[in-house]
């Protein structure tokens, strides 16, 4: 058995087809939807992500704002900029591109933007809303991972879903997302003991740790639906996720690539948040 594929590339392109007939709908109406991008200063990666973002929304008729500002641009200046975007209510989505540089405390960064501009979902307002189950922004990556489970006919209700990884970006939230659609949910982290025990016992299996390799064949449940969350680099230098692909492939029912699996995902959802953002101040 090799498993089945769930293209990353052709859901997103899907996706940003229907947020283009979505913003023309309210281009009609006199709004035009915004996406205000801050970049401090250059970090290589960072940059590549950024002009991925500003593209993605000028496919889709969106208005992008790109801040490029210096690597010693005070914290102060920087929370000045946002309550700017803030106020302006041409601006319907701020996105602050992280990391930042060491002198600047990221946390009280985004607890500046305003939580019905945070289309990244991660305000500590933005949260609390997933926690409890009310409406607000999902963070992209597990957003986009339930577009992809969805796409795959895969309802996670009485699944057991294993969730590798506990950041506040991926790993929590996407544990929340899962048990909001009725699966029992483990997650995973670096203390956890014989991380092999519980990943072979996942119907979907989440890996979101950031380190090669971390899945092996040997760890996966026959026919598991798994999503690879991961960004690494190999020796060649060639994009690689936390699941060793050739291995698990062979085991899994569904398995996500890297590239062309949720990174598309990611940068799709951040388009349907700044839509529905701009959805609600035109009412």
């Amino acid at each position: 058995m090799t498993a089945q594929l769930i293209d990353g590339n052709a859901l997103a392109a899907n996706i940003r087809g229907e947020v283009a007939t979505r913003v023309a709908a309210l281009q009609a109406r006199g709004v035009q939807p915004a996406l205000a991008v801050i970049l401090v200063g250059d970090n290589a990666a960072s940059q590549v992500y950024v002009k991925h973002k500003v593209a993605d929304c000028e496919g889709v008729g969106m208005r992008s704002i790109l801040d490029r500002l210096p690597a010693d641009l005070s914290e102060a200046a920087l929370l000045a900029r946002i309550r700017a975007l803030n106020a302006d209510p041409t601006v319907h989505g701020i996105l602050v591109q992280l990391p930042l540089p060491s002198h600047i405390d990221a946390s009280k960064v985004i607890a500046t933007i305003a939580p019905a501009k945070d289309v990244d979902g991660f305000h500590v307002a933005s949260a609390g809303a997933l926690t409890i189950g009310q409406p607000g922004f999902k963070p992209c990556t597990p957003y986009g991972c339930m577009r992809m489970l969805q796409a795959a006919g895969v309802d996670p209700r009485g699944k057991h879903a294993v969730v590798v990884g506990r950041s506040n970006i991926v790993g929590k939230p996407m544990a929340l997302m899962l048990l909001q659609a009725n699966a029992t949910v483990t997650v995973c982290h670096s203390a956890t003991p014989d991380l092999g025990a519980f990943t072979r016992q996942a119907d979907i299996l989440v890996a979101a740790v950031g380190r090669r390799n971390t899945i092996t064949a040997g760890m996966v449940k026959p026919g598991a639906v798994v999503i690879d969350v991961g960004m690494n680099r190999n020796e060649a230098g060639k994009l690689c996720g936390d699941v060793d692909f050739e291995g698990v492939r062979q085991v899994a029912g569904w398995i996500t690539p890297v590239p062309g699996g949720v990174g598309p995902m990611t940068r799709a959802m951040l388009l349907v948040n700044t839509l529905e953002a701009a959805e609600a101040t035109a009412g």
